[in-house]
């Protein structure tokens, strides 16, 4: 009786699932980065712990939720896992299927914010910006709507009271950052004195592309050039991607069960779009070849990893010093406490730019109170935890909200990877002295 309801179910599922098959061998669909330091050294990790983790992955890829899965993760410095499993596209028999690799492109989506919020860190580190400032005082037509007071450390950590372009705005805006940002400029905020937490998913990104430019002269693909990319050594890592690379990126698949129409709603008013159209506007030529600081830089999961150890590092990368420890600290220090996020209505905690973790749990897994990092649509994952001295990047192409693969991302993949790094260190960040001149 239990068996025949088992195959009922599973049957059901099948029907109203949109998902990939998923062949039985993975092998020839997977790629091991031959520069995985492997188990033990520095890490503390074992060979044991980081197959299981790995075989997590493979069992939350088995679902058929996401056509190709990257993961990179770093342990005391120590590359221990960079894997990437599945296809670039044709999984969804579009096309004939295409192989991915380590060196596949995935579009970070919301995890972006991470790194844009940081070059606005980074404006205030060289003296360009005050992040107590209002935005006003840069961008005067940002006044109109009672947002005169809203300060540059309320656009970090999204207060500025602008969480969505109307609804009545042109898709195509995006590909417009001057027009974006006069829909945005003259909108009536939520508040006018920030103190109202609700997520920004696109906004906040034009305003700070035009903070970067009004006081630097600079575009913001061009401060990311200059700040991030080069001193880390990126072959990717820029807003939208060249043409040359187009046919390379990993392909967004519309996966999972249908949403409820409640859940959909939620996800409408926060994308500014249904998520269909979102995922079919992300695959288009014009997404690609966008600046969207928000949601579209391209990474592989190495690279994103490699910006989340930098800020592990306190700023220092392979001896660089691309932040100064003081910057980071202000990008990753909680604002505020959890609270309820007015576009997401879940309880959030953030940083003046990043998601952060949580005690007892929280987006990274368990025991995570002093991880920071970001969410990206749907199922994307890039964060440090200093406590664990762990960097993480995983990333996915598929964009499912309800489905089975939830319980082996969040039960399995993460809580193998918080488990084999145990915490080490207390979390907090050891700062230079202070010191007057003379």
């Amino acid at each position: 009786m239990f068996a025949r309801k088992k195959k009922l179910l599973q049957a059901i599922e099948r029907k109203v699932f949109r998902g990939f098959e998923v062949p039985e061998d993975l092998a020839p669909l997977t790629d091991i980065d031959p520069n995985e330091v492997g188990a033990g050294n520095k890490s503390g990790v074992t060979a044991e712990e980081v197959e299981s983790i790995w075989a997590g992955v493979e069992d939350f890829y088995r679902r058929g939720a996401h056509p190709f899965v990257s993961l990179c993760v770093r342990r005391h410095g120590e590359m221990i896992l960079n894997r990437s499993l599945g296809y670039v596209k044709g999984a969804m028999g579009e096309c004939e299927p295409v192989v991915g690799s380590l060196e596949t492109p995935v579009c970070l989506f919301s995890s972006s914010k991470a790194v844009s919020a940081m070059l606005i860190h980074k404006l205030a580190e060289e003296g360009h910006v005050e992040l107590l400032t209002p935005v006003s005082y840069y961008i005067p037509e940002f006044a109109a709507g009672g947002k005169a007071n809203i300060t540059i450390h309320d656009l970090l950590s999204h207060r500025a009271g602008v969480p969505g372009i109307a609804a009545d705005v042109p898709r195509d805006v995006l590909y417009n950052p001057d027009e974006a940002l006069r829909h945005i400029c003259e909108m009536e905020t939520l508040h006018s004195d920030g103190r109202i937490s609700a997520y920004h998913a696109v906004t906040g990104g034009f305003v700070m592309a035009k903070l970067v430019e009004v006081t630097t002269g600079l575009t913001i693909q061009q401060y990311l050039d200059t700040v991030f990319r080069q001193p880390l050594g990126m072959k990717y890592f820029t807003y939208g991607i060249g043409e040359e690379h187009h046919d390379n990126v990993a392909r967004h698949y519309e996966t999972g069960l249908k949403n409820p129409k409640p859940i959909e709603n939620l996800l409408s008013n926060v994308l500014g779009a249904s998520v269909s159209e979102v995922i079919e506007i992300s695959n288009s030529p014009e997404f690609k070849s966008s600046v969207i600081p928000s949601g579209n830089i391209y990474s592989t999961a190495e690279e994103a990893c490699r910006f989340f150890q930098m800020m592990l590092d306190r700023g220092e990368w392979q001896g660089q010093r691309v932040l100064d420890p003081v910057t980071v600290l202000r990008g990753t220090r909680e604002v505020g406490g959890a609270r309820l996020d007015k576009s997401l209505m879940l309880p959030m905690r953030y940083s003046a730019g990043m998601m952060l973790g949580g005690k007892p749990a929280g987006l990274y897994g368990v025991d995570t109170h002093h991880a920071f990092g970001h969410l990206g649509f749907s199922n994307i994952l890039c964060w440090a935890d200093p406590q664990r001295d762990l960097a993480v990047s995983l990333v996915s192409s598929g964009k499912p909200v309800i489905s089975s693969h939830i319980v082996p991302l969040l039960f399995t993949v993460l809580n193998r990877i918080n488990k084999a790094c145990e915490p080490c260190v207390d979390g907090l960040y050891d700062l230079p002295q202070y010191h007057p001149a003379g």
